[in-house]
């Protein structure tokens, strides 16, 4: 069996910079990743078909069928790699005639659906860098990328799992090595509260407030913002008291709002201060979800 962790994504800084003739908006956003997530695993399947199996604890509600985006990524992978003629067309997902391309999964949902961390596009790139190495297809991070995107705008992100800059509708990648980023202890909290996207960028109030400076960590601690907040707010004012108490916490360096919420994130300056803001946030609201690690 072999299996690869979906890493929670979180948004360092979110600008907002216009609305596309699209419908889709102009980011700019500088994306890191935990080293904890969702994980997912997979066996081999000798009659070519795919299948899904989902538990932990934000498994309830899932669907496990062909419309998630697990499957959807399997499958968009086959065709990539399969000559055409070899898919047959059996129900579901359909069968393929060589059984190489076959493969059952299973995920174990660690992180929040709907919550600004990455979540079922983490699981879809999962996917993508998990049946590449059981199947043997060899492709690299720049064509798994290329398959994500056809499903969804923040999966060839999370095929690479490493900070980026990411401009126009998130397909703009660039890698981005901060100084003191990688290996910084980094505290997750969301109020238990799931949050559309769709809603909260409707609520952006279309002002442009200037470009993202990603030139130093510093730079993005000092200047950097989330312009998604005061709408996500608008619709889930706990995330005001979220945001409140982290931003109290001895030895947090940065406190924000992740993606279009509800997650919000801390980083700190020391394991010990993130340990100890996880055991007292814990104690003091025991209906929010918390989760520690450290920047990738």
């Amino acid at each position: 069996m072999l299996t690869e962790t979906a890493y929670a994504k979180v948004n360092l800084a979110l600008h907002v910079r216009r609305r596309r003739e699209d419908g889709y908006h102009d980011l700019e956003s500088l994306f890191a990743f935990v080293d904890r997530g969702d994980v997912l695993s997979v066996t081999p399947r000798a009659d070519g078909g795919l299948s899904l199996t989902i538990d932990g604890p934000f498994a309830h509600g899932l669907d496990s069928g062909d419309d998630n985006l697990v499957l959807r990524a399997a499958q968009s992978l086959r065709i990539s790699v399969c000559p055409s003629n070899s898919l047959g067309n059996l129900g579901g997902l359909g069968i393929v005639d060589s059984g190489h391309f076959g493969a059952d999964l299973h995920l174990t949902k660690n992180l929040p659906v709907a919550s600004g961390i990455g979540g079922g596009s983490a699981d879809a790139a999962a996917a993508l860098r998990l049946l590449n190495r059981l199947w043997g297809c060899n492709l690299s991070d720049r064509e798994l990328c290329a398959i994500g995107e056809t499903l969804g705008s923040d999966i060839p992100a999370c095929v690479i799992s490493q900070s980026l800059r990411v401009e126009g509708r998130g397909e703009a990648l660039a890698p981005l090595d901060l100084p003191g980023l990688s290996g910084t202890p980094i505290l997750l909290v969301n109020p238990g509260i799931p949050l559309g996207t769709a809603p909260v960028f409707r609520g952006w109030d279309q002002v442009d407030r200037g470009p993202l400076d990603t030139s130093s960590l510093e730079a993005v601690i000092t200047n950097g913002r989330n312009d998604l907040e005061a709408p996500a707010r608008a619709l889930v004012p706990e995330i005001g008291d979220v945001l409140e108490r982290m931003r109290a916490v001895p030895g947090a360096t940065l406190s924000r709002m992740s993606g279009s919420g509800a997650t919000c994130f801390a980083l700190f300056d020391s394991p010990q201060a993130c340990s100890t803001a996880e055991q007292a946030l814990a104690a003091e609201q025991p209906t929010w979800w918390l989760m520690s690690g450290r920047v990738r």
